[in-house]
């Protein structure tokens, strides 16, 4: 079993509210969070107590999105509007009420940018345009979860019907449904970096692994929390990949054997007092980001 040296390097504060999200900015030392108090804030690794709000809009702020060779910002909101930030006019927010009951998740596909909704709708965007250019009813639940694979040119789509939905990334069209991909909601996953599994993370708090190779064929699950998987995420090299959980930990697997290997915890660590939402896994100094329904932002070293 591999040794790693872990440490808490800084607990970032600043937020009026729970932090849903923190995703990275323009260059691997910054990254942006946001939260529950409407508030879009860049940090810097470089220094790291220097948040600085770029932008407020009225409403929780459920998922996040820098919109890479752009000069936007993308927030989706509680009530499923979107909020188009530019970074060279920020106070001049353009909020478009698209999906229902919240956006839970949102990708960049090249110069197409889709979300997902809370009433079951994959929709594709022209960033240049700032409009919708097609959607997709995939369920009757909310679509909670979205990844990319440019080498399958596929997008993964999990919903709290319990299952992932497979499609092609420029026709939309559905290539294969997972069903029963979880016991309850599926709220994380994401592509290997190498194409060979597809890891997901649901409320039932299990861990999944399935083979790209073999028709996406089930081959590890294991009761990973004790509480809902809210994220996963994946080493800069690939070699790791770490979870995040209701349950208020985070913890480290080894990306081959799928053996855990580290529990961040308040106990050992220091980690957050409350649900662990979302992680960043910078490739600056590969610094872990962790932030939660305590208000807080974590920066761990992982060695």
């Amino acid at each position: 079993m591999r040794n790693l040296k872990i440490e808490k390097l800084s607990q970032l504060t600043g937020h009026d509210a729970s932090i849903f999200k923190v995703v990275g900015f323009k260059e691997a030392n910054l990254f942006l969070s946001g939260a529950g108090d409407g508030w879009v804030v860049v940090w810097d690794l470089k220094a790291p107590d220097m948040g600085r709000l770029i932008s407020k809009v009225d409403k929780q702020i459920f998922s996040l999105c820098y919109l890479s060779g752009h000069e936007l910002i993308l927030a989706g909101n509680m009530e499923g509007g979107l909020h188009w930030i530019n970074l060279n006019e920020p106070d001049n927010t353009k909020n478009i009420s698209h999906h229902k009951n919240g956006v839970f998740a949102i990708e960049q596909v090249d110069e197409s940018v889709f979300t997902a909704g809370g009433e079951g709708l994959l929709t594709r965007w022209d960033i240049k345009a700032t409009s919708s250019i097609e959607s997709i009813h995939l369920s009757n639940k909310s679509l909670r979860c979205m990844a990319y694979s440019a080498e399958r040119n596929e997008i993964a789509v999990g919903a709290s019907d319990q299952n992932i939905y497979l499609l092609d990334a420029t026709t939309l069209n559905l290539k294969n449904t997972i069903e029963a991909a979880h016991d309850n909601s599926v709220f994380t996953l994401q592509y290997s970096p190498d194409n060979k599994y597809l890891i997901s993370g649901g409320r039932d708090a299990h861990l999944r692994i399935r083979s790209i190779e073999d028709s996406f064929t089930e081959i590890n699950k294991q009761p990973a929390h004790w509480y809902t998987i809210n994220h996963l995420v994946y080493h800069p090299d690939g070699s790791l990949f770490a979870t995040a959980s209701r349950d208020k930990t985070i913890k480290v697997w080894d990306a081959t054997t799928f053996q855990l290997l580290k529990v961040l915890d308040t106990t050992r660590y220091g980690g957050h007092l409350n649900s662990v939402n979302h992680l960043h896994w910078s490739t600056y100094n590969n610094c872990l980001i962790s932030c939660s329904d305590d208000r807080s932002i974590i920066l761990w070293s992982i060695e």
